[in-house]
């Protein structure tokens, strides 16, 4: 029997979208009939494809697109209020971020920055976060520079996302065009960078994730189809690369890039998404989480997995697949941390991020 006060899963889903219509959605999850209950949804954006959630304070906060003075694509970004139990989603601010277009939004564990990264300008944006959950100006824009091996994917910075250390300390964004993390540290209103943090040439390093020991930590490369195993120093920001491994089975030919890194709440299983593969992979973290071994690959049913999620508890994982309009729900096993697809899907127009939270 459940507690009255036990606390209930929700999800934001955030995916391409005109202004004209929904971009941004709330859910509420139910457990046993494996659906996504529809409780709100915000529409005015254009292509809110990635959300940061905070759900202490009841707010969200969502990427979208604005247009710079040349007419071209600048980044911009909007927080709303919310009330996860009530099913209520109020608009309470934008702000312009970036002078290019915006692929992912963090938020520093103070709460008082939020951090945008763009793939296209190949640069970050720092924003002041006021107390209330608006918007304010933008203190910083570090611009990368320079290029890799690849002549058709890295000729160019690509910035695509941004991770807090565990201890807030250090943002890391990973820079896919550059095959490196460079290491911030914010001060003063500003990024400071620290440190860069290679990764074997040609990967095109894209989402980082951190074992909960905080001695390792994931990072998925979207142009080779790998896993990079990293050690890190929390002294000096420092991710060193102790080896990488593939997200596909042996033997399979095709084009294939990856998207989304997760690590299980316990430690002992990181996933991964292939696009072209259209598939999941799990890893099992062996020697405390410092090599990986490949246990499973499984189909998403669906096409183009941009993003996944576990949702809190461990038991269940949902993965957005873009090109076929539907998010695939798939169960957790405990103990192999192997995945089984359940047969429910959850139709939803191009989906791109799924952010849990409980309330």
């Amino acid at each position: 029997m459940k507690l009255m006060n036990e606390k209930k899963t929700y999800l934001f889903v955030g995916s391409y979208a005109k202004p004209e219509g929904p971009g941004v959605y709330l859910y509420r999850w139910n457990e046993e009939e494996l659906a996504l209950e529809p409780l709100a949804e915000a529409d005015g954006l254009r292509n809110p494809t990635f959300l940061n959630v905070d759900p202490e304070g009841g707010k969200l906060y969502a990427i979208s697109e604005g247009v710079n003075e040349a007419g071209g694509k600048s980044g911009t970004a909007v927080s709303y209020r919310f009330d996860a139990g009530e099913g209520t989603l109020e608009r309470i601010g934008e702000a312009p971020t970036t002078d290019g277009p915006t692929c992912h939004i963090e938020r520093s564990s103070d709460g008082r920055r939020l951090v945008v990264v763009s793939y296209h300008g190949g640069m970050a944006g720092l924003m002041e976060l006021e107390e209330d959950g608006t918007i304010g100006r933008r203190l910083d824009q570090p611009q990368h520079e320079g290029s890799s091996v690849d002549p058709e994917r890295q000729d160019r910075p690509h910035p695509h996302s941004t991770r807090f250390s565990p201890d807030g300390r250090w943002a890391f964004v990973q820079d896919l065009g550059l095959d490196l993390i460079r290491t911030y540290r914010l001060e003063d209103d500003r990024m400071v960078p620290v440190r860069d943090n290679r990764i074997h040439p040609g990967a095109g390093p894209r989402h980082l994730a951190f074992h909960p020991e905080g001695r390792f930590a994931y990072v998925i490369n979207e142009v080779d189809s790998t896993v990079s195993v990293l050690g890190y120093e929390p002294e000096t920001g420092e991710l060193a690369e102790l080896g990488h491994v593939p997200t596909l089975p042996d033997g399979w030919q095709g084009d294939n890039t990856c998207a989304e890194v997760a690590v299980s709440a316990d430690g002992r299983f990181v996933y991964g998404s292939n696009r072209g593969h259209d598939s999941l992979v799990v890893f099992a973290a062996r020697n405390g989480g410092r090599m990986l071994e490949p246990i499973q690959h499984i189909s998403v049913e669906g096409r183009h997995p941009r993003h996944f999620a576990l949702l809190p508890g461990g038991r269940w994982l949902l993965a957005a697949n873009k090109d076929t309009d539907g998010i695939s729900i798939f169960s957790v096993d405990a103990e192999s941390g192997k995945l089984a697809y359940t047969g429910k899907k959850h139709a939803v127009s191009q989906p791109v991020c799924i952010q849990p939270f409980q309330a």
